[in-house]
């Protein structure tokens, strides 16, 4: 027969199975928000996040003397143990829920409050440790979810970064690898002046490498924390002593200098710093967007296409013909993309707020969290199985660099715009290269004219700028 337990809430009493680990309020909120099937566990590292506060809380209140210190001890050790392994079931509270995320404060009060009871009287039930009484002792629903929220968004933001950093290396090495393979520059899809793969490639890694220092400023955003503003912003619940001594511990659980906002007010009621996170991660998204959207195109083909690089086989391409091969990891990340771009979109509704609270934040979370994830967990697979065995189509390049018509800038800058206008025109009514039309007019001698109109000479000042010492003598 099954143990079952009585609880009791503002809303009336319920009798619960004794063996689960949350209480009335959490099987409230399972009653009334299971709707998308992402829980509060499903947020990277958030369950633990909230237990830190907790723990950091009982440590603080034990300080100043108004827990007492086998309760607090109690408390600290549920804590622990949600710290340091979840468990999934204890937690079922729906991202998507109302109350400014009460729900999942009450559900982790809960948990540590049934859990510490459990350690100190070796029953589930009972009122030793009190999920409000003392578990929320000194704090609200309205000061720890926004601050768990920081913590977490830390965490997710390091994290990226740290992928971000081992990607810009993988680039690198292809932008050296690359470093003289010279090609066809296009710009409005037309062909233009040629660069080599290594600058595409450098110019690919430098936009990507210039997201770290916006990743670093919003991640310095996230250690500014609401947590002793209580409901409202005016700290009301809290003890003298308290808001130093929470900040303290919560430094130690963490390994992480947290402070509290300069402003509580503002901190509860303003959550525009999360569209300043969402738009750097956006960011991040658009710079892979780009090389994804790039790669499909030189990759294009491969018989019928630009060509220019040869992307890794990593399955087949198609169920009706054989043979066909598409690059699958350039547009798994460009999906990534527009659902980063969605839940940016999301994120600026859902920071618009209202009076004294912004009670959106679980949906913020849940965008950050599943942006931020995405990317962190693409990077490795685009660099994994899509760059670093990127081939470059050596011989297309060039021949397609040779034979573009752009290359009567040259003749431009060593004669005039008009005599290269009618070199220009002449190739392209003739069919013939650049090379071809000025050694045929006697512009150039068939020597200079393979000097002067190598399309790696012009990839670089230094390259290029003995053409223009030479233009007298031409």
């Amino acid at each position: 027969m099954t143990n079952m337990r009585e609880e009791h809430d503002a809303l009336g009493d319920m009798t619960l199975p004794d063996a689960l680990d949350y209480g009335i309020q959490t099987a409230r909120a399972l009653e009334n928000f299971s709707i998308s099937g992402i829980t509060i566990a499903d947020i990277p590292n958030f369950v633990q996040s909230i237990a830190q506060i907790k723990k950091a809380a009982a440590l603080a209140n034990r300080r100043i003397g108004v827990l007492s210190g086998p309760v607090a001890d109690a408390i600290v050790a549920a804590s622990d143990e949600v710290i340091a392994s979840p468990k999934r079931d204890a937690f079922p509270v729906d991202i998507y829920h109302g109350g400014g995320g009460t729900s999942a404060n009450m559900n982790l009060n809960e948990v540590i409050g049934i859990r510490a009871n459990q350690i100190l009287t070796g029953k589930k039930g009972g009122d030793k440790v009190h999920p409000n009484t003392h578990v929320n002792m000194g704090q609200s629903t309205n000061d720890v979810i926004p601050a768990a929220m920081k913590i977490t968004a830390y965490g997710l933001l390091t994290r990226l970064r740290r992928a971000i950093e081992v990607f810009v290396d993988v680039l690198l090495e292809k932008e050296r690898e690359f470093a003289d393979v010279v090609k066809l520059g296009r710009t409005c899809l037309q062909d233009a002046l040629p660069v080599t793969l290594g600058q595409q490639f450098g110019g690919y890694r430098e936009g990507l490498e210039r997201q770290l220092p916006d990743l670093d400023r919003v991640r310095q955003m996230c250690l500014q924390l609401p947590l002793g503003a209580t409901a409202v912003g005016t700290e009301f619940g809290t003890f003298p002593g308290y808001k130093a001594a929470v900040y303290e511990a919560l430094t130690s659980i963490t390994g992480v200098t947290y402070g509290p906002e300069t402003n509580f007010f503002d901190g509860l009621q303003n959550a525009d710093v999360w569209m300043t996170i969402s738009s750097t991660i956006k960011s991040i998204a658009l710079v892979l967007n780009k090389l994804s959207a790039d790669l499909r195109l030189m990759s294009s083909g491969p018989r019928a296409g630009l060509a220019e690089v040869e992307l890794p086989a990593v399955q087949p391409g198609s169920s009706i013909m054989p043979g066909k091969v598409n690059p699958v990891i350039p547009e798994m990340v460009i999906q990534v993309y527009f659902r980063v771009v969605g839940n940016d979109a999301a994120v600026t509704r859902a920071c618009e707020g209202e009076l004294d609270l912004n009670v959106w934040e679980s949906l913020i979370l849940n965008c950050i969290s599943e942006s931020a994830s995405l990317l962190t967990a693409v990077l490795p697979l685009l660099a994994e199985k899509c760059i670093k065995g990127i081939k470059a189509n050596v011989e297309r390049c060039e021949t397609d660099a040779r034979g573009s018509l752009a290359l009567s800038t040259v003749i431009a800058t060593l004669f005039d715009y008009q005599v290269a206008s009618e070199v220009a025109r002449r190739a392209a009514t003739e069919g013939k290269i650049i090379e071809q039309v000025v050694v045929e007019q006697g512009i150039l001698s068939p020597e200079m004219a393979r000097k002067c109109l190598d399309p790696l000479l012009l990839t670089a000042p230094g390259r290029f700028n003995a053409l223009f010492e030479q233009k007298l003598s031409v």
